[in-house]
């Protein structure tokens, strides 16, 4: 093992880590809880110690935290934990509470009623338009007041389809206000995409814009937007949001008249496992499955979450680059949750130059920045140097997800932008809106690796015969419910679909669909999904090992691997690159990928052919897609391969058909 790989990148400087609110949540609950108390003598033992306490006494560490972040529940529980079996756990039976209202109350104070609550910034822009908290209050109530008066109420469901822009912020804080169920999708999803989405939730009310700008560009959605209001009959209301200046439909209700109103909100106290919003699936091989989040579950989780994994507080800006359709935007909402300030940006990742997110962190001096490791990627290849070309020296912190960072993106980070930085890789899904494993502001950084399971959650690696392995390859699982676990999917009365998703390999426990190594560290490498699984001759590999590797070729834009099984018994592993521009792929580019693959990983991460493809079909949030490829290679047919609505472009897919086997 190589020096890098033992020597953490990073340290915390010993007084930070010890005034994080981590650490002093963890005296607090070692005081009043029965936790363990902090030696000091090693971080990575404390944070063990800790994280082992707060899964095996889940009560007493929830219950501390609650405490701790002042949950407001206006009927208290009869327990904290009622029922734990997976799936159907019980928390904070009989509590009541809001979620809308937590987020709210950091706007009461009224020496914090002129700060900033979000700052928003526009494509092509690096000044920020300043939402205070008194406005963000104000216009929640006006909104909220106005759904009222529109008969939206608790349970009914309520849609969106908007951008990060601040309105989408305050009217799911309004949905959430009134009771009523939220789901989103970005503007940039086409009809059929966001139709397979809104009418399993059949919705009473739809927020729209007329269009988004992206990549210097105008993008006119008025034709997407009547023809969901043509095939949603369940719409009773349309809210028009101008952002491109259009008219208002017939019909449709304008924004500024229903947020115009001087009110204070009123919130609907509702139990804690009362829908709060939906998130989808990719759906890519069929419909979305639409998954049901708490109130009081997103509340306590993303607390924890925002407050003590990534250590934000009133005093800091906290900036993710995502889109309404990805759960990121609803957990950059977690930092309203804590009172930090938020920075939304609607545009491009890239434009208009290839550091444009770098240029927004600097310019509104934020100080916890969150991005996709693509992207960190994508900014090596473009050797693009925000460290020195910008003033990030309010930055502190910087969270990837989204797929894992390559060992090359964590030097990059601290070659290119400081070399103290706290680099929280993180990694969590969809299916709970937060991290399984992730930051913690206490622990050292190692290269490629997540610092640790995230407080409360008890993940393991397990083989195939359900055994905790250390130090192999093994699925993630989580062997104790989570309060963010989905309290169900829509339309999934009998909970069929919920257990087929995540309990059928291990009844009672959560399988993830993740490659993971748990190091003796207590660090977490992921390998990739395991529903794509590599298998070469009884060897399990995960594909990012591969594209870490591939992608670092500069001839090589992107790269796709699939392992199929063949009727014959045999294991056919073929890698799809696309070529960066003026590259060939000639058997002197086979020959150095095969070498970098056989010299970096192993022979057996050696492809059996290498194919150039014009493009590589993704997910609409952007992650490339194995499965429905394999499927075709396989050969079943496209249109039972893929849900075309899922797919960015669903015309990359055809030039697999002719590699089927």
């Amino acid at each position: 093992m190589s020096s890098d790989e033992i020597t953490p990148l990073w340290q915390p400087d010993p007084a930070r880590a010890t005034a994080s609110r981590l650490a002093a949540f963890h005296r607090f609950a070692a005081e009043y809880y029965g936790a363990p108390k902090p030696a000091g003598a090693k971080a990575e033992a404390d944070y063990a110690h800790f994280h082992r306490w707060s899964v095996e006494h889940l009560e007493d560490f929830w219950s501390a935290l609650t405490q701790w972040f002042d949950v407001r529940f206006t009927t208290p529980p009869t327990a904290v934990l009622g029922d734990a079996t997976m799936p159907g756990a019980e928390w904070f039976p009989g509590a009541r509470l809001n979620y809308a209202q937590h987020v709210l109350r950091h706007g009461e104070d009224p020496h914090n009623a002129d700060s900033p609550a979000i700052l928003h910034v526009e494509e092509g822009s690096e000044q920020p338009r300043v939402t205070t908290w008194s406005e963000l209050r104000r216009q929640v109530g006006s909104l909220a007041a106005e759904l009222r008066r529109l008969g939206v109420g608790p349970g009914d469901r309520v849609s969106a389809y908007v951008p990060n822009v601040p309105q989408a912020a305050v009217a799911l804080l309004a949905t959430a206000a009134v009771g009523a169920v939220w789901t989103s999708c970005a503007p940039d999803f086409g009809a059929r995409s966001v139709l397979d989405r809104f009418q399993q939730m059949e919705p009473v009310l739809l927020f729209a814009v007329d269009g988004y700008r992206y990549g210097g560009k105008e993008h006119d959605r008025t034709g997407v937007v009547a023809e969901l209001r043509g095939e949603l009959p369940s719409l009773r209301h349309v809210v028009h949001i101008p952002l491109l200046g259009g008219a208002a439909p017939e019909g449709a209700l304008e924004w500024e008249a229903l947020t115009s109103a001087p009110a204070v909100p009123v919130f609907e106290q509702l139990p804690f496992d009362h829908p709060l919003w939906v998130l989808y699936s990719s759906g890519t091989t069929g419909l979305p499955k639409a998954i049901v989040q708490s109130h009081g579950g997103i509340t306590v989780e993303h607390l924890k979450q925002a407050g003590l994994h990534l250590d934000l507080g009133p005093e800091d800006r906290f900036f993710w680059y995502t889109s309404t359709g990805w759960m990121m935007w609803n957990f950059l909402l977690a930092g309203l949750l804590v009172g930090a300030s938020i920075v939304t940006y609607d545009g491009s990742p890239g434009y208009p130059t290839p550091d444009a997110q770098w240029r927004i962190a600097a310019a509104t001096g934020v100080t916890v920045y969150g991005t996709s490791a693509a992207y960190v990627m994508a900014c090596k290849k473009a050797e693009v140097h925000p460290g020195r070309d910008l003033d990030l020296s309010k930055l502190r912190a910087i969270g990837t997800t989204g797929s894992p960072l390559p060992p090359d993106g964590f030097r990059w980070i601290y070659d290119e932008i400081s070399t103290d930085v706290w680099l929280a890789s993180v990694s969590g899904g969809t299916d709970v809106c937060s991290c399984f494993v992730g930051g913690v502001p206490t622990l050292p950084v190692y290269l490629g690796e997540i610092q640790a399971p995230s407080l409360g959650a008890a993940v393991e690696a397990w083989d195939a015969s359900g055994k905790p392995v250390v130090e192999e390859v093994g699925e993630l699982v989580v062997t104790k419910p989570i309060p963010s676990m989905p309290i169900g999917f829509w339309n999934d009365p009998e909970g069929v679909r919920y257990r087929e998703s995540y309990f059928e390999m291990f009844p009672g426990t959560w399988r993830h669909g993740d490659w993971i190594t748990v190091t003796e560290r207590g660090t977490v490498v992921i390998h990739g999904r395991s529903d794509s699984t590599l298998n070469r001759q009884g060897v399990r590999m995960g594909s990012s090992d591969i594209y870490e590797v591939v992608e670092r070729l500069p001839q090589i834009k992107e790269s796709l691997v699939i392992g199929l099984e063949e009727p014959n018994g045999g294991y056919w592993m073929p890698l799809f690159v696309v070529l960066a521009e003026g590259a060939e792929l000639d058997d002197a580019l086979r020959a150095e990928v095969r070498e970098a693959l056989r010299t970096q990983l192993s022979p057996r991460h050696v492809p059996d052919e290498i194919i150039a493809v014009p493009s590589l079909p993704h997910t609409l949030t952007g992650k490339r897609i194995e499965v429905p490829v394999k499927r075709i290679l396989g050969g079943t047919p496209l249109e039972k391969a893929v849900n075309p609505g899922s797919i960015d472009n669903p015309d990359s897919l055809r030039i697999f058909e002719q590699y089927r086997r």
